[in-house]
This record gives C-alpha cells, sequence and structure tokens, in this order.
C-alpha cells in the first residue's frame, strides 16, 4: 500500500500486488476496490496490479464540488506516474475515465469493460436521471438504486417487474455489504452518469486515443454496451473488440478464464488471437 498525492493535494492509496508489468484499475461506479480483488489476484501472477479507491470511498479523499471526469483523469494521471506504467484497465464508468483519460495522457494499452458512452444517439437511456435523483433527494435510497439499476440492466428479467416491487427486493440488497455501499454511493453514480450525458457526441470524439485498445463486453449485459464497442472499434486507430460468453455486466469482477485469458493476451502481446477488429 502506497500513499501518493493528486495534483490538488489530497491523498490516494494504491493498493499493489502480483509481479510483473504494471496495470492500473480503474473501478466502476457505486463500488469500490473491494468488488475486483478476484480480478487482480487472476491477473497477479503475470502483472503487478495496481487498485485504488476513487475519491468519496472508504480510504480515498472526498470529492471536489463541482464534480467533472477531470477530476478522475487527474488522479488516474498521478497514480499512473507513481507506479510507472501505461497501461489500464477500466469498468462501467471506469471504463468511461479511461477512455477520457486516455485523451490526454501517455496511455499506451487500455483495455475497458462495459463502457457506458452515449455516442451518436446510441447507448444506455437517460430518462432515469431525474427520477433517481429525485428520490435520492427524497431519502429513499432503494427507489433510486432500483431505478438506475433497470437502466443499466434493461435487459433482464427482473427489471421489467414493477418499480414498487423492484424497490422492495432492493431494500432487501441493502441488506447486504454490497448493496450497503452501492447504495451510500448512488449519488455519486448519478452524478457521474451526468458527466457521460455532458460528453455525448459523435463517436469520432475518441477517434485521437493512440493507444492499443481492447474494447470488451459482457454477453449477457444490456446490448448497448456491445453497440458502444462496435461503433468505438471504427473510429479507433488500434482498436479490437472481445465480447464475453455468458458475462454480465460485473463479469470483470467475477473475472472468468474467457475474460482474463484474453485481457492478459492483451497486455503481453500486441496482436491477440480470437479478438475481432
Amino acid at each position: 500500500m502506497h500513499r501518493i498525492t493528486a495534483p490538488d493535494g489530497a491523498g490516494i492509496v494504491v493498493h499493489s500486488t502480483g509481479t510483473g508489468p504494471g496495470l492500473v484499475v480503474v473501478h466502476g461506479g457505486g463500488v469500490t476496490i473491494a468488488e475486483y480483488r478476484r480480478l487482480a489476484a487472476r491477473l497477479a501472477d503475470r502483472f503487478t496490479v495496481h487498485l485504488y479507491n476513487r475519491r468519496g470511498r472508504a480510504d480515498a479523499p472526498p470529492r471536489r464540488e463541482p464534480y467533472t471526469v477531470e477530476q478522475e483523469i487527474d488522479d488516474l494521471g498521478a497514480v499512473l506516474a507513481h507506479t510507472g506504467t501505461r497501461w489500464a484497465i477500466g469498468h462501467s464508468y471506469g471504463a468511461f475515465v479511461v477512455l477520457r483519460a486516455a485523451l490526454r495522457l501517455p496511455l499506451e494499452r487500455i483495455a475497458v469493460y462495459d463502457a457506458p458512452l452515449r455516442l451518436d444517439g446510441h447507448g444506455m437511456s437517460t430518462a432515469f436521471l431525474d427520477p433517481a435523483d429525485a428520490a435520492v433527494r427524497a431519502g429513499d435510497t432503494a427507489r433510486a438504486l432500483a431505478i438506475v439499476a433497470a437502466a443499466v440492466n434493461p435487459q433482464s428479467a427482473a427489471s421489467r417487474l414493477p418499480l414498487a416491487v423492484r424497490t422492495a427486493l432492493t431494500r432487501a440488497f441493502l441488506r447486504t455489504e454490497v448493496g450497503r455501499t452501492m447504495g451510500s454511493l448512488v449519488g455519486m453514480t448519478l452524478a457521474e452518469s451526468r458527466q457521460i450525458v455532458a460528453h455525448e457526441g459523435p463517436a469520432e470524439q475518441y477517434a485521437g486515443i493512440t493507444a492499443e485498445t481492447l474494447l470488451i463486453s459482457g454477453a449477457k449485459a444490456a446490448p448497448f454496451f456491445t453497440e458502444t464497442n462496435d461503433l468505438l472499434a471504427t473510429v479507433l486507430p488500434r482498436a479490437r473488440t472481445l465480447r464475453v460468453p455468458g458475462s454480465p455486466h460485473n463479469g470483470i469482477a467475477v473475472a472468468p478464464p474467457a475474460l482474463t485469458t484474453p485481457l492478459a493476451a492483451f497486455f503481453t502481446t500486441p496482436a491477440v488471437g480470437g479478438i475481432s477488429r
């Protein structure tokens, strides 16, 4: 564990494990690095995996207001400089952070899983934002989280249940450790989602990314993640796509061999067999 200093003077704690070339993992919204321990463990025999909690969590500093994704990029830049690596993995909102960062930081290889971008009118619907914000203001965390979950996973059977039923189920979920974490961070998740909306535009805005890029989606996740990757692959000069069979939106945390094997190959060789453009 190392404590480093962000550009604004705040302290960031970096947790490292394994041996070999360095990889920095940028976690998604509503969670902490605890969700990525299995991924780190399954890569640790080939890489030194660096994890850090984004702001507003456990051992991380508070966010600056007004919040922008540029804060995340500054923090990631500090972690990259400290670890001496130019490779990064991002999941969900962390994937958005990594892609935005690759436009201005010296990243050489990046892998992103289920990037929730809004491109050319495609991507996750934004209709959930206002009702979820209203639920947060009313103090109804379960309702807010139920609304967010249905937006992220509209393809699931649970998302088609009436909101009252989903809210009741979410209240039970909030009694679990993961549920408590997600509930405590739901307001931050909505602020992050609004940053995605603020950067909505054509896929060509990412054409300046020169890093070798692996665009990953879960086959059991919402179809718009795969659609986003296909759009990005047409404009990124060094991009490949991978759709992981049977993998849901949190599949990167589950870290099955169908994901970790090609992911490790991507970071060790310039061309990865079995990955299509």
